[in-house]
């Protein structure tokens, strides 16, 4: 018997205040990818995250992790939301912060004991921020945050992980350790959906695309979905492309 899709949805509409954000999203997620999620600001693209992961309330449309709700499947889910909507003064520091993505595996009434600390430790150093264990989550740098929740993410040992522009405000060595840590999940197995801004480096990140703007564009591989046609459709006016022998340039003017 085939297993079922690592994500599926049929149908999701969302809107916020009665103004539409998604319509009749419909698509399937293969197991094993690099899924960018691009578009323009506004096209819905952190809310269907949300929406998937139940963070929202939906229009209509059902989602299904592995064939079942996400209520029954939270082990199997990791979540890096934006940087911005953490709560970075929290009193907490870099370990305690990762040994939360063990809870799921603990239940409510153990507490974290050696070997959650150990695989908290383990996924620092996959992040190159062991040093940075004691350290309190507010004394860190953008990147630096960044990076403890992506080992918090690898500490819930999840199958299907959902991150939302995690390349923002990261310097490059976080970007580059980001993209390390990507690869490593996908040879793994893993299935990964990433919200991402950066239209220069989608081929180069990602395996698959889904080009949304309130409505799915296309969705595919990435030889075959990223194209300077799909792009237009997604952006409209705002797009322009140059094209510089080896290299292509994508151009985004103005804010949508």
């Amino acid at each position: 018997m085939k297993r079922a899709n690592p994500l599926s949805i049929e149908d999701l509409s969302v809107a916020y205040q009665k103004k539409p954000v998604l319509r009749d999203i419909t698509f399937e997620a293969p197991e094993g990818k690099l899924i960018g999620i691009v578009g323009p600001n506004g096209a819905g693209k952190s809310t269907l995250i949300k929406a998937a992961l139940g963070l929202i309330p939906r229009l209509s449309g059902s989602v299904a992790i592995y064939g079942k709700p996400y209520s029954e499947q939270r082990k199997l889910v990791g979540y890096v939301p934006q940087r911005e909507s953490v709560d970075w003064d929290f009193p907490t520091n870099a370990l305690d912060v990762v040994m939360m993505g063990r809870y799921g595996h603990l239940g409510w009434f153990r507490r974290p004991g050696t070997a959650e600390k150990k695989r908290a430790m383990e996924c620092l150093e996959k992040v190159g921020m062991a040093d940075f264990a004691g350290r309190q989550i507010s004394q860190l740098s953008g990147g630096q945050q960044q990076r403890i929740f992506l080992a918090r993410a690898l500490a819930q040992d999840a199958n299907l992980y959902f991150m939302d522009e995690p390349f923002v405000g990261v310097d490059a060595a976080t970007e580059k350790a980001i993209v390390t840590l990507l690869n490593e999940l996908k040879t793994q197995g893993k299935t990964v959906l990433v919200v991402h801004h950066d239209l220069a480096t989608v081929k180069e990140y990602f395996d698959w695309v889904m080009l949304l703007n309130e409505r799915l564009i296309s969705f595919g591989p990435a030889e075959t979905t990223f194209t300077a046609d799909n792009l237009q459709r997604a952006y409209g006016g705002k797009l322009t492309m140059l094209d510089h022998g080896d290299r292509s340039a994508i151009l985004v003017s103005g804010r949508g």
